[in-house]
């Protein structure tokens, strides 16, 4: 069981409220991912929840339970963080058995829950190596593989991937999927890249200023974003917003457009525009087109990578579908 609830949690380091109250339910088994931009409260979060941080008020219950003053080994968490923290003196059995011994576990036991870890994660052929002997990316299959072997409530992942390269980071988030398919255990997982967050979750908690600004699916948030925030934060690449105009033309205050539901024309449209710069990406090209009296403001618009357009070269933009308009109000908040 790995259900987890927080009621009216806060957080503040003396007179500074970095997490106002807030109420959030995870549910057994569900892959949740906080994001936010750098300093939003989502690594806090995480950390009250592990109890390696103590509230300043609210509940914290794990399967009914109130955990709130529970010490962090008592919660029946684990936590994997951003540095693997492994030690180099020791082999990666080693390594992966350190909280059992720990714990005084029978060493029968031991060594078939290390067996299993090592399968699930790929790591059989590599027990008896040390740490400096493997991949960032293998690093940090044996930093969960020791988490793996609590056989915890939840998993607790604090941007694990940020210290790997980008193709390592593409195979980790889909070997964590898979991890999470097969065990079936709450994970909950930070990170800043909404990228990550839109492919890994089936919840996501977008976060600012320690405030919760939305909770949903990943397609939810960006099909129906609750506010600018949401909108301009969730999607790659971001959200275009008009003003003025155009704007009150849907009787709205801003509106909000994705890149990838406006058309380019080079005959006709509704904004004409100067092409700056484009991002030709193979199946996708990226436009980047300054409209016409506006030349400070820049429009992203997503096309088949068969498009060709270039610097200076003149264009005609439209919405793709009027339902596929955005419109908030003068709070931000969704229409």
């Amino acid at each position: 069981m790995g259900r987890i609830t927080l009621d009216k949690v806060e957080k503040s380091f003396g007179d500074v409220s970095v997490i106002p109250p807030l109420d959030l339910t995870i549910n057994d088994g569900e892959f949740v991912v906080f994001v936010g931009p750098s300093g939003c409260g989502k690594s806090t979060l995480l950390r009250l929840i592990a109890g390696l941080e103590d509230v300043s008020g609210g509940v914290i219950s794990i399967d009914g339970n109130d955990a709130t003053r529970v010490p962090p080994a008592k919660r029946g968490l684990a936590m994997v963080f951003q540095s693997y923290a492994l030690y180099p003196h020791m082999s990666v059995r080693k390594n992966i058995a350190f909280p059992m011994r720990m714990a005084g576990m029978d060493k029968a036991e031991q060594d078939r829950r290390i067996e299993g870890a090592a399968a699930a994660l790929n790591l059989t052929d590599y027990l008896d190596r040390r740490p400096g002997q493997l991949s960032g990316g293998q690093r940090q299959r044996v930093a969960i593989g020791r988490a793996i072997v609590r056989e915890p409530a939840a998993f607790l992942f604090d941007e694990p991937l940020s210290n790997l390269d980008a193709a390592l980071r593409h195979g980790m988030r889909l070997e964590i999927s898979e991890l999470h398919e097969r065990l079936k255990t709450t994970m909950i997982y930070v990170t800043h890249d909404q990228v990550e967050a839109m492919t890994m979750a089936d919840k996501i908690v977008v976060l600012q200023a320690g405030v919760i600004e939305q909770v949903g699916s990943p397609l939810e948030l960006y099909h129906s974003p609750q506010n600018l925030f949401v909108a301009g934060f969730i999607g790659s690449p971001k959200m275009n917003f008009f003003t003025g105009a155009d704007a009150a033309e849907h009787d709205a205050h801003t509106i909000g457009i994705r890149p990838e539901h406006l058309t380019v024309s080079t005959t006709e449209g509704r904004w004409k525009g100067t092409v700056g710069v484009a991002e030709h990406l193979g199946s996708d090209t990226f436009i980047h087109v300054h409209p016409e009296g506006d030349p400070a403001a820049t429009l992203t618009v997503r096309v088949g990578g068969e498009f060709v357009a270039s610097h200076g070269d003149t264009v005609h933009i439209s919405p793709l579908h009027a339902d596929r308009i955005h419109r908030f109000d003068a709070e931000g908040l969704r229409i």
